[in-house]
Order: structure tokens, then sequence, then C-alpha cells
């Protein structure tokens, strides 16, 4: 495990004048020491770096009573359990693990140090001093179906996916259903690289799609280039994954899913210090701000924008759901009846597509 595998930093207004663990220096109370591990790079300009960005603010509303501490570049494997175990060791109370595949070891870890308190990002698994965050993506994926269903002159869309578990899934065939509501004959293509993060494997996946007649592109990866490639191209466009993307392709991204994670790290931190964490399990959304929509590109009309704000403020006030029946597969069987919506646990379960979405191979 060596720094030209992952990076880690420590930040915050006291760490200059802690210069060893648990020093008793100050006459004040000594502030609360914050873990954050990434999969990725937090320069990757979309997911991880959403998750740095709620750090900063952090630190931002907090100032001195916090010290924070990231580490990133960290795989979803035995490197996580090392990572998490230094950072507990390292006088850490509180540690964010923002990847799904960080679950078991976050479990793990969590057993050898029950005073120090975990958050799992996406996961399944809860314990005594583990809490569960999540952020229903698949509401934003709902909004850029609609700009996509709108916009597509082929009625054909790709999607570039990491790994084929429920999240994904989930958002792939939320995309589709919303593109579906406008142009009922519309079709997504999946494809998944097997890696949250991987630029050049995700040009690749773009080039292809392209080649094969595709003109929108979505993603559930982390980096902008797919975006990149889709302006290269010239295609109708693409959407930005995590954070807004535009700096990347401004003619070309159509509008962007933004993470914000901030005030779910700061209440986190708050309740750590306040003495009153327990290991929740929150599923929040646009209603709760923890998802937003960016600006929309210029290539998305006033009319097309209506539609899709439509689909946002829906979502919102609750008069729509996406995943309100009837619903079929892609198959032909209808998996929801008329009027009916899915539960939160039929959707994090969810693993079977929709009707449009062909079968990845």
């Amino acid at each position: 495990m060596t720094l030209s595998r992952r990076t880690i930093l420590k930040t915050g207004a006291a760490a200059a004048a802690l210069p060893l663990l648990g020093s008793k220096a100050f006459a004040q109370a000594e502030p609360l020491k914050i873990g954050f591990i990434y999969v990725g790079s937090i320069n990757d300009n979309g997911y991880n770096y959403a998750h740095n960005q709620g750090r900063i603010y952090v630190e931002e509303q907090l100032g001195d009573a916090v010290e924070t501490t990231y580490v990133e570049n960290v795989p979803e494997g035995p490197d996580c359990e090392r990572v998490l175990r230094e950072l507990a060791q390292q006088g850490n109370k509180l540690i964010f693990a923002t990847s799904f595949g960080f679950g078991d070891s976050v479990i793990k870890v969590a057993q050898q140090f029950p005073d120090v308190k975990f958050e799992h990002a996406t996961g399944y698994q809860k314990a005594p001093n583990v809490g569960l965050y999540n952020a229903r993506f698949y509401e934003g994926r709902a909004v850029c179906g609609v700009v996509a269903g709108h916009l597509s002159k082929t009625g054909k869309a790709g999607y570039i996916g990491s790994f084929p578990i429920p999240e994904v899934v989930m958002g792939i065939n939320a995309f589709v259903l919303a593109a579906r509501q406008v142009n009922p004959e519309f079709t997504i293509k999946p494809v998944y690289i097997s890696t949250w993060n991987d630029p050049a494997k995700e040009a690749d996946a773009a080039r292809a799609m392209i080649d094969q007649g595709l003109d929108v592109i979505a993603q559930h990866t982390d980096g902008p280039a797919a975006l990149q490639v889709a302006q290269e191209r010239g295609i109708v466009g693409g959407f930005g994954q995590g954070a807004d993307m535009s700096a990347f392709a401004p003619e070309t991204q159509l509008t962007s899913i933004i993470d914000n994670w901030g005030p779910h790290y700061l209440a986190s931190a708050k309740a750590v210090i306040d003495g009153t964490w327990t290991p929740g399990d929150t599923w929040e959304g646009l209603k709760e701000d923890v998802v937003q929509i960016g600006p929309y590109g210029p290539k998305v009309t006033e009319e097309v924008k209506a539609a899709a704000e439509a689909m946002r403020t829906g979502q919102i006030d609750g008069s729509v759901h996406i995943f309100t029946g009837p619903i079929k597969d892609n198959t032909g069987t209808e998996r929801v009846a008329a009027g009916v919506t899915m539960t939160d646990a039929e959707l994090l379960s969810m693993d079977w597509y929709v009707e449009g979405v062909e079968q990845p191979a």
C-alpha cells in the first residue's frame, strides 16, 4: 500500500497545531476527527469530487471543531480494510466510506473499533456503530430521461454503467421509463465497464456506442471522458454524473445530476459532537436537496426544459414517482401493476430491466 496508489491528506484549522495524535496541548476541547475514504480521485470532477466537496463544507461550517482526513483512490477490496483500520487507529471517531464495495470492510473494521462511528454510502449492511446513507440518484435519472426522450433524433441512447448492482440498474430503468413517456419507442443500450472510473474505458465505450448510431449517452461512472467524446463526435449530448461537467463539454452536456452530500455530513458530525449520533439509514433525493439538477445546456429548448422541470418538481412534491405501474420488464412480463408504486425495498433489490432496455451482453 504505497502513496502511489492512494493519497492521504489531513486538513482542518486544528491539524497543524496537533503534532501528536491525542495531544492534550489545547485547553479547549479537542476537535472531532473525521475520516473519509474515496474509491477514486477527488479530481474526477464527478462522484468523488462531490463527496470531497461535502467534506470541505463540514470544515467551513464547523471550523476548529473538526479535523478531517481523506484517503483517495482506495480500491474496493483488502486495501479498503487496511485504510479504515488506519483511520480508526489515528483517532478518527467518525468515518465515512463512500463506495458500495467498501461494505464488507466497514462491517469488519467497525467490530474492531466499537467506539468509532462509521457511515457507509449506498450500502446495505448495518451494525450498532454503522449507519447507512444514500441518495435517490434515480430521481435525477428520470429528469435526464425526459431530456433524452425529447432531444434524441434516433430514439436510441447508450448507458455506461460501472457494475450491474441495483443502484445502477435502477438508474437505467428510471432513465428509460421517463424517456418512453416522451417517445414510446425509445430504447437504451447498457454497457458495463466493471469499474467506477477509468477514463480510457469510458471513452472507448462512448465511441463504440456512437459508432452504433446512439446519439445520447448517459452514465453511472465517475468522470467526464464519455462527455468529452460526445462533444468531439458531435452527437446530441450526454449528462454529467455527480457534479456539473459542463466545463468539459459545454455544448454537449444537456444537464447534470449533482450529489450534494454536505448537509448530511454536517448533520452527522454535529450528532457525534453532541452525543446524539445513532446508526441511521437515510435515502434522500430531490426533495431534500441531496440530489440536484444542474443547469441545462444550450441544446435544451425552453419546451424541453419545462418538461424536465415538471418531472423534477413532480418528484419533489410527490405527484410523480417514476416507478409507478403499469411497468413491464424487457421480456414483456408485467412487473408492476397499474397504479402500484414500487416500495423502497423492491427498488433497492432491483435486478431486472424495464421495457426498452436492451439486455447487456
